[in-house]
């Protein structure tokens, strides 16, 4: 059976949800229209900026503010959000300055001393789960704004972002409901006894820091454990893709979540709000999804005071595909795992290892799957492959695209830029590109491009497979494809990642150890993973 991209959690299943045919113009995005309770009048702000519907058919957001101590907060400066898919810009939004994000972050340290600080586990998991119901409540909403930010298809939206996002407060409200610590009982060198136990506390004001090509999903990744050990929150979400980080600020409000456990700062990285928030005193941790050079300088930025820090970071991935693996399985997994939300996935595989007595084949048959996808609008349903995020972004993929010609590929699809002969031409899109014959030295091959471009090349042994598909200074993820179990076990036992798929790609449960070893992380995410960055545990020792 194939199995791609399905967001799993072995306790609680994600939910089935609708593809909404186009976004909705009113206010409530699909819904009846509601009158917001006088205590929420603020949070509803967000909500009445997403209204204007453009021509394009995309929901225009007039302006995106910072949200502190459960207020939105304009600012002098702001910096434009742009849609990937036209270059049109939808939003303006309001950049934070350094006295904002320490007002936020001093809100966050007070609410922690106030009355959530002082909630039970049971009812921080019963505001979680109400979270968890307000996203999917307002589903149209949060899938209209993750198009428009990232440009990804709406089925991709539909089906991993905002289902997930959901998922992710369910499941850590169970897991930080139902996991325990360590208990002892000791005996004394004078012949009595004592009792040793464990409690978690939280580690304060927690900075988190989110990427532009998963939003809403890695967002709540990292706010859902860090709320459930008893966090308060400042999230600087990328540049790139600020509204679904705001939005989330009234599904919060309208939960239970007191004012000052989550705070939302836009702008960019040095000398605005990202540095801001890695180098205040009163920041207790930080965590971050991005690339591998951000990751080293936040590193830089904590260092002297010693924050525990949360890391995953960027990837070269491999896939080894053997002469034994189910074909038309390998080829779609392969290129679901190359071309999934336009390459733009940590966990995407840009290096692909096939047994030469399928090379050709299997070069062959990807080309064709890759030739038959359908690049297009992100609002239509049937689309598959949307823009790249950005004009500079697309720019270093196809600089990459030029260089492994200089460096000799063959380029065996793809490589350059769709025409559409509407304002999609204005977008930021690629083609999906393969090539091949590149030496493993080559620049394209050990360098991380982020965009839908995979090279192939053949291998003649299972050492070989291995010993290629470890020589990188990333270590992210692996595959390994064939119908010999025994084999699969082994290989995938071999490999230098944080985790191997065998017969499939991006299948999660929640409950695992997520990260990179290398410069592809520092930490695990996920289940108790989470939980323990999260939390400071406590023993106490009680002479009995």
């Amino acid at each position: 059976m194939r199995r791609f991209a399905k967001p799993l959690y072995g306790l609680t299943p994600v939910p089935r949800v609708r593809i909404p045919p186009s976004p909705p113009a009113s206010p409530n995005c699909g819904e009846s229209p509601r009158p917001f309770p006088p205590k929420y009048a603020k949070a509803a702000h967000f909500s009445r900026q997403l209204l204007d519907k453009t021509a394009a058919g995309f929901t225009q957001l007039k302006s995106i503010q910072n949200f502190v101590d459960g207020k939105f907060v304009s600012c002098t400066r702001t910096f434009a959000d742009v849609n990937p898919a036209n270059g049109a810009v939808i939003a303006q939004v309001a950049e934070a300055d350094e006295s904002l994000v320490d007002a936020a972050v001093q809100a966050a340290r007070k609410a922690l001393r106030g009355e959530w600080g002082r909630l039970t586990v049971r009812e921080r998991a019963a505001r979680l789960r109400k979270v968890a119901d307000g996203i999917e409540a307002r589903f149209d909403c949060f899938v209209t704004a993750e198009v428009a930010d990232t440009g990804k298809p709406i089925a991709l939206a539909s089906r991993l972002d905002v289902p997930r996002a959901a998922a992710n407060f369910r499941a850590f409200a169970d897991l930080i409901s139902t996991t325990g610590l360590e208990a002892f009982q000791t005996e004394t060198p004078d012949g009595q006894s004592a009792l040793n136990y464990a409690v978690r506390k939280p580690l304060g004001v927690v900075g988190i820091i989110t990427p532009w090509n998963l939003p809403l999903l890695l967002l709540t990744w990292k706010l859902a454990p860090a709320l459930a050990c008893g966090n308060t929150v400042v999230v600087k979400p990328s540049e790139e893709t600020p509204a679904t980080a705001t939005l989330l600020a009234e599904v919060m409000q309208q939960a239970g979540i007191l004012d000052g456990v989550y705070n939302v700062v836009h702008g960019f990285g040095p000398n605005s709000a990202g540095e801001f928030l890695t180098q205040h005193a009163d920041v207790d941790a930080v965590t971050f999804t991005g690339e591998s050079q951000t990751g080293g300088a936040i590193m830089k930025a904590v260092a002297a005071s010693l924050k525990p820090v949360s890391f995953e970071l960027g990837g070269k991935n491999a896939a080894i595909v053997f002469a034994d693996t189910d074909f038309d399985d390998a080829v779609a997994g392969i290129s679901e795992a190359a071309f999934l939300n336009t390459g733009q996935v940590c966990l995407c595989t840009e290096r692909v290892y096939v047994e030469r007595p399928i090379f050709d084949r299997f070069v062959d048959a990807l080309a064709a799957k890759s030739g038959g996808l359908r690049v297009g609008s992100p609002m239509e349903k049937t689309t598959e492959l949307g823009p790249l995020i950005s004009s500079q972004h697309r720019e270093k993929v196809l600089s990459y695209n030029r260089l492994a010609r200089e460096e000799g590929a063959t380029v065996v699809i793809g490589g350059g830029v769709p025409e559409f002969g509407n304002s999609l031409d204005r977008g930021f899109y690629v083609q999906p590109t393969i090539y091949t014959g590149l030496p493993e030295s080559a620049r394209s091959v050990k360098e991380e491009i982020f965009g839908p471009v995979c090279h192939i090349a053949p291998f003649d042994t299972e050492e070989e497979a291995i010993k290629k598909a470890n020589d990188t200074k990333y270590g992210l993820a692996a595959s390994i494809w064939t119908t010999n179990l025994k084999r699969g076990h082994r290989v995938a036992q071999q490999m230098n990642v944080g985790i191997t798929w065998v017969n499939c790609w991006f299948l999660r449960d929640l409950r695992t150890p997520f990260g990179g070893a290398g410069r592809s992380g520092i930490g695990r995410e996920g289940g108790v993973h989470s939980l323990n960055f999260y939390s400071e545990p406590n023993n106490i020792c009680i002479r009995l």
